[in-house]
């Protein structure tokens, strides 16, 4: 047993260093091209929310930083912002007919 340890570690370590380094790059590159379909669609109602677009400059500052961490959490923040104000637009097209006075 002792006999496989240096080779378990030594093979966790080489997947380590394989293009797995890659993924968060990846993973920032689709948040963001979500995120921005979303933003699209909200703008296309005219009903797009101020911070959406903050949220989205704040993942490129974060991946150009190189911290895609960060990255990500921001697109997906930028991508729930953009999806909310679309649930918000569809949801106001017949709500204000409930509070015209008849």
């Amino acid at each position: 047993m002792r006999k496989l340890l240096p080779l378990v570690a030594l093979l966790f370590s080489a997947g380590l260093s394989s293009p797995a380094w890659s993924a968060p790059a990846d993973d920032y590159q689709a948040a963001y091209a979500k995120a921005e379909v979303a933003i699209r669609q909200a703008d296309a109602l005219k009903n797009q929310w101020t911070t959406t677009l903050s949220e989205l400059a704040a993942a490129k500052k974060a991946a150009d930083a190189g911290d895609f961490d960060a990255a990500v959490a921001h697109a997906r923040q930028a991508e729930a912002l953009a999806n909310a104000s679309i649930a918000q637009a569809k949801e106001q097209e017949s709500a204000w007919t409930k509070a015209v006075i008849r």
